[in-house]
């Protein structure tokens, strides 16, 4: 009897200690299998496969609930979003239409308020931001910096055309078969992404600042330069210079009407066009007095208290990277940005230097703020006449770009926007928010008549908000963003920019801020 007690007591505690151990054996084998060091069994890998299958279907769930909120929420204003990319996740450039808009319209309507553009296209944008009408102070730059300064036009392609390719990257990240997908879409994103999680929306604040000021200031540089180049074409008129900016303005409201980005690359292929005819007109007038060139004048010293100006006049003749997150996602082929990048900065830093040079060694020690008032008064007008046009045809890129900013900022940011939507339910802008990009337009010209001093400002703005989106912001983000995949040079040429750049940037901030306020003070006419 003792014997069969014994034995029932050894078979249960048997079994309870197999169970125990297979259990045990399970969910180590299950773990370490789970890991890759070993297999587990065929139940176990079972039950772990059907656990990762839920646990996908679940996070891609919540994924797409993301992706439609935001679709919905964000993007489907009309054309509030026309500067910007398609949806958050897009392999290689593609993704899928969006399914509806905001107002419930169908995904034809929406493309067609919002065509791509060819890298053509693009390229003439960026071409007309790079090679606009700030290269008329380019001479004024040698002036002050001699050789040095023509190097610096050399030196900032160089880095703009780094910056805003870096500045793309931080657009994409791999996915898990290691294919670069596009998850964010604008310059915004990029500075949220690096603020999270402490501060999510700071650096998104801090860009839109920089953004709005940096756009609205080449907004009222086009209506100075229009103003300037008027009254010095025909000086015997009795109309003034502020008479010249405001005649200028009126021709710049049909702006407020301007609805996507594929109208504004038209009138930037015209701006370009009529760039190479004032390149060819002035750079003629030079070779004709080649023989009286002055390569003594050009030297390697520099004006201390005048060249940080000039830093930031040339670095501001560069200023491109706010535009390119909206180009990218709005081209038809994004594999061709870079090229794209490579072919209009290469033309940019040619035809800048030799104009640099070539106005300079004509005028030496004479050379104005704005280089065509150094032209004989019949050559003068018609270069003049041509670059108003210029400008006018210029003033549509930093302009839309603004009112996309502001628009997105504080009327189509979802529940989060301070005002109502702008846009009524067809899509159409109302009538309050066509107002206020009048209001816009009228700002930039009471902006342009207080403050009429073309070098100056081009300086401020470039040294204030130029070097910080073109150099230290793109150079900070691509570093915090991509730091485990960057190799030693790529991290050595970010910090070196970063740094340049703010050393830069402080210096010509602070010698254009005393340009102006001596100018003011002392009531210095251009």
């Amino acid at each position: 009897m003792a014997t069969l007690i014994r034995s029932k007591l050894s078979n249960k505690l048997t079994n309870a200690a197999t169970a125990v151990s297979n259990k045990s054996q399970a969910k180590v084998s299950g773990m370490f299998a789970r890991m890759g060091f070993q297999a587990a069994t065929d139940e176990e890998a079972l039950g772990f496969a059907a656990c990762d299958d839920l646990d996908y279907d679940h996070r891609q769930g919540m994924q797409m609930d993301i992706l439609t909120s935001d679709e919905m929420g964000g993007e489907g204003s009309g054309d509030g979003g026309a500067l910007e990319g398609d949806s958050h996740y897009q392999r290689d450039g593609t993704g899928p239409p969006h399914s509806a808009s905001k107002d419930g319209g169908s995904t034809n309507e929406l493309t067609e308020v919002r065509p791509r553009i060819t890298a053509w296209e693009a390229g003439w944008n960026v071409t007309n931001a790079i090679q606009g009408m700030f290269v008329l102070g380019l001479p004024y730059a040698i002036l002050h910096g001699g050789y040095l300064g023509l190097f610096l036009i050399i030196f900032a392609a160089v880095v703009c055309c780094y910056t805003g390719k870096i500045l793309i990257s931080c657009l994409y990240e791999e996915d898990e078969d290691g294919q670069l997908v596009r998850v964010r879409d604008s310059y915004v994103d990029i500075a949220n992404a690096c603020c999270a999680p402490r501060f999510p929306a700071l650096g998104g604040h801090i860009v839109n600042v920089a953004q709005i000021i940096e756009l609205v200031m080449t907004c009222i540089l086009y209506v100075v330069v229009s103003g300037n180049l008027m009254y010095n074409s025909f000086p015997n008129m009795p109309i003034s210079q502020k008479s010249w900016a405001i005649i200028a303005t009126a021709a710049l409201l049909p702006c407020a009407f301007l609805k996507n980005l594929k109208a504004v690359s038209k009138f930037s292929l015209l701006c370009t066009m009529a760039h190479f005819v004032i390149n060819i007109l002035v750079i003629a007038y030079c070779l004709s007095r080649a023989r009286d060139w002055a390569w003594d004048k050009v030297k390697f010293y520099i004006d201390v208290k005048k060249f940080p100006i000039s830093i930031g006049i040339i670095v501001f003749s560069y200023t491109s990277q706010i535009f390119l997150p909206s180009l990218e996602g709005n081209m038809q082929n994004r594999a061709e940005f870079h090229c794209m990048m490579n072919w209009t900065h290469i033309a940019a830093c040619i035809l800048k230097g030799l104009f640099a040079l070539v106005a300079y060694l004509t005028w030496a020690d004479e050379t104005k703020e704005v280089i065509t008032d150094n032209l004989p008064p019949t050559i003068r007008a018609v270069v003049n006449l041509f670059l108003v046009a210029k400008a006018l045809l210029s003033y549509p890129l930093p302009f839309f770009a603004a009112v996309e900013v502001l628009e997105k900022t504080f009327f189509n940011d979802g529940g989060r926007a301070y005002f109502p939507d702008c846009y009524g339910g067809d899509g159409r802008l109302k009538s309050w928010g066509l107002t206020l990009r009048c209001i816009l337009v009228v700002f930039t010209l009471l902006m342009a008549i207080y403050v009429p001093h073309f070098a100056l400002l081009m300086g401020l703005t470039g040294s204030l908000t130029g070097a910080g989106l073109c150099f230290l912001l793109p150079s900070l983000f691509h570093l915090k963003l991509l730091w485990r995949k960057l190799l030693w040079h790529q991290v050595f040429f970010d910090v070196a920019i970063f740094v340049i750049g703010g050393i830069c940037s402080i210096s010509g901030f602070i010698h254009s801020m005393e340009g102006l306020i001596e100018a003011f003070k002392y009531n210095i006419e251009e």
